[in-house]
């Protein structure tokens, strides 16, 4: 993914910006924000945020804006969204999950951007003696995973695929961690988890995998900002884009010294960051209609599924189309797809 793709699609978030920030009364608090302090929520799994914290070259690009940076560690993606939510951080980046069950509880964010598919990136697994060979054996188990993350899709769509539900298992909701925990010590059957939780449980404990997301789910990776801050700070957060655009062509370029670098952040051995990023993708775009089609159909499954409690629209969490400004006589801003 080029830079120039990257900064043509980012003239949509201006171009939000104008449309929401024509709405707000001049002096308001949202119009004149305390301070240019970029609050950045990430999870150890964000290989990439990890990267770019490292090299503190996004302080160094926000500088001369008068803008700082705050880095927000959280266990996993709900947890993220609930800061999001309250107003702990103003972006985020989590899996295809957490964004849904937030929507359907009312957060008010906007999707800015996605990497690629990573299907690899997360998986079912068991322990190395486990008499379980298949998904459906999994009846009647207990499986861990954490609560509305990106692996709550999977299980579904790999449940499915052997003819069962998620009521033909035992659900156990526990945080990476905590999971991790309960998989070592046989209180669970098996564990839903992802990258980089996964390579460290298959390198350090032999943890094998029953079905990873290949074929059944694409594992996007989501970018969020809170509304108003998206409206607000559109040359922000294209910074923010520009770095991250950068370090990912760094680190595909030559992912074992990406990983040596990211292993410390990680608390994990080189090796088995290494095999994270190998599995994973890195291009950050803002969203095509394509791929907010199917995060809407994964939140219509998990409506369907009364996983979540009403039916929500993603549309509703996109950024204004170019087409909005034009009506309100905007100048034209260019290409905005």
């Amino acid at each position: 993914m080029t830079l120039s793709i990257v900064r043509r699609g980012l003239r949509a978030l201006a171009a939000f910006a104008f449309v929401y920030g024509a709405a707000v009364p001049a002096g308001s608090a949202l119009a004149q924000p305390a301070a240019d302090t970029l609050r950045i929520g990430y999870q150890k799994s964000a290989s990439l945020l990890v990267l770019l914290k490292s090299q503190q070259s996004l302080e160094r690009r926000l500088a001369p804006l008068g803008a700082t940076v705050k880095w927000v560690e959280f266990p996993a993606g709900p947890q993220l969204l609930e800061g999001l939510n309250v107003g702990a951080v103003d972006v985020g980046f989590v899996g295809e999950a957490p964004p849904i069950f937030a929507q359907a509880a009312g957060a008010d964010f906007v999707y800015i951007g996605f990497d690629p598919a990573a299907p690899a990136a997360e998986a079912i697994v068991v322990r190395r003696d486990s008499p379980l060979r298949s998904v459906s054996d999994l009846k009647g188990r207990k499986v861990a995973l954490n609560k509305g993350s990106n692996v709550h899709y999977l299980l579904v769509k790999a449940l499915e695929k052997a003819g069962l539900k998620v009521t033909d298992i035992q659900p156990v909701y526990l945080p990476p961690a905590d999971a991790r925990a309960a998989f070592e010590r046989g209180a669970v059957d098996a564990w839903v988890i992802w990258d980089p939780f996964l390579a460290a449980a298959e390198k350090q404990v032999g943890a094998r995998v029953l079905a990873d997301g290949r074929g059944l789910v694409n594992n996007y990776a989501y970018y969020l900002a809170a509304r108003r801050y998206a409206a607000q700070k559109p040359q922000i957060v294209e910074a923010l884009f520009d770095e991250l655009a950068r370090q990912g062509q760094r680190l595909k370029a030559d992912t074992r010294a990406a990983a040596a670098l990211i292993a410390p952040q990680q608390g994990l051995d080189v090796d088995v960051v290494e095999r994270t990023l190998n599995r994973s993708e890195f291009g950050v775009a803002p969203l095509t209609p394509a791929v907010a089609a199917q995060q809407q159909q994964i939140a219509d499954t998990f409506h369907a599924l009364k996983l979540i409690p009403k039916p929500i629209r993603i549309a509703d969490a996109l950024p204004a189309k170019r087409e909005a400004v034009a009506q309100r006589g905007a100048p034209n801003s260019g290409d905005a797809r």
